[in-house]
C-alpha cells in the first residue's frame, strides 16, 4: 500500500494516463488504418459472380452509453448483418450486408453472389427451398 501511494504522488498517476492514453489512440489509430487497407484491397480485387448459397445469417448488436450533461444518458445501438454463403466448391465466405439485403435474404436460398474481396455487391436469387 505504502509503495503505490509512493508512486503515485511522485508524478505516477501521470505516467499511467499517458500509457493508457496512448494505448487507446496507438488502437485507434490501428483500426483507422486496417479499415482503410481492407478498403483498398476490395477495390483493388475482381469482382465476381458465382453460384452460391445463403448458409446462414446472423446480427451483431452493440450498445452505446454516451453521457449528455445535466445528469441525462443518451442510448444509442448499432447493428450489423452478416450473411454467410456457400459457393459451388463447398467453400463459405461471411460478408457484410445492409440492413435491407440482410431481410431480402433467407437461409436456403440459391443464387448468383456477386461480391469484391470482402465486400459484398449483391445476390440475385434463381429459387427458393
Amino acid at each position: 500500500e505504502g509503495w503505490a501511494m509512493g508512486f503515485f504522488m511522485s508524478g505516477g498517476f501521470e505516467i499511467m494516463f499517458f500509457l493508457m492514453f496512448s494505448l487507446v489512440i496507438g488502437m485507434f489509430i490501428l483500426t483507422v488504418i486496417r479499415g482503410i487497407s481492407q478498403w483498398n484491397k476490395n477495390n483493388h480485387s475482381p469482382r465476381l459472380t458465382v453460384e452460391a448459397t445463403v448458409v446462414a445469417k446472423r446480427e451483431e448488436v452493440t450498445h452505446h452509453q454516451h453521457n449528455t450533461g445535466n445528469h441525462t444518458m443518451h442510448l444509442s445501438t448499432s447493428t450489423w448483418y452478416y450473411v454467410t454463403f456457400q459457393v459451388e466448391s463447398g467453400d463459405r465466405m461471411e460478408l457484410g450486408v445492409g440492413g435491407y439485403g440482410y431481410g431480402m435474404l433467407g437461409e436456403g436460398d440459391l443464387g448468383r453472389l456477386t461480391f469484391q474481396g470482402t465486400r459484398y455487391i449483391s445476390f440475385e436469387r434463381s429459387s427458393r427451398n
